[in-house]
């Protein structure tokens, strides 16, 4: 089974599965996409702090909805609905009961979001 890269995931969360929040996405593709959305927030964030314009990380704002998909289908891939998502609101301990959530292994074959993005012959977006 191939694996995805970096360029995979960043290319699958903002093109093919913008806003999809059926199906499911491997660990991978989560957590790639979730670096590229911690950089590209410690960029703006930096940036705007520096040039005293806080209205760059206006600039996040497209991130957002693929970020929510992706852990959607991240969850869905641990045979969990997304809606679980909403755990990380609890505050101290709900962000880490999160964390941990998306560190399960896929749940093996097919289940009810769908077939297993693991699966030979599947396509990496």
């Amino acid at each position: 089974m191939p694996r995805m890269s970096f360029a995979d995931a960043v290319r699958t969360c903002l093109t093919a599965k913008y806003a999809t929040f059926s199906g499911r996405a491997r660990r991978a593709e989560y957590w790639w996409f979730s670096v590229l959305y911690v950089i590209a927030t410690a960029v703006l964030v930096g940036t705007s702090w520096v040039l005293d314009a806080p209205l760059l990380s206006v600039l996040l704002l497209p991130f957002i909805v693929p970020m929510l998909s992706v852990s959607v289908r991240r969850l869905h891939d641990t045979g969990k609905s997304g809606w679980r998502m909403l755990i990380a609101l609890i505050p101290v301990v709900g962000p880490i009961f999160y964390l941990v959530g998306m560190t399960v292994d896929s749940v093996p074959g097919a289940n009810q979001y769908g077939a297993s993005p693991k699966a030979v012959g599947q396509p990496l977006g």
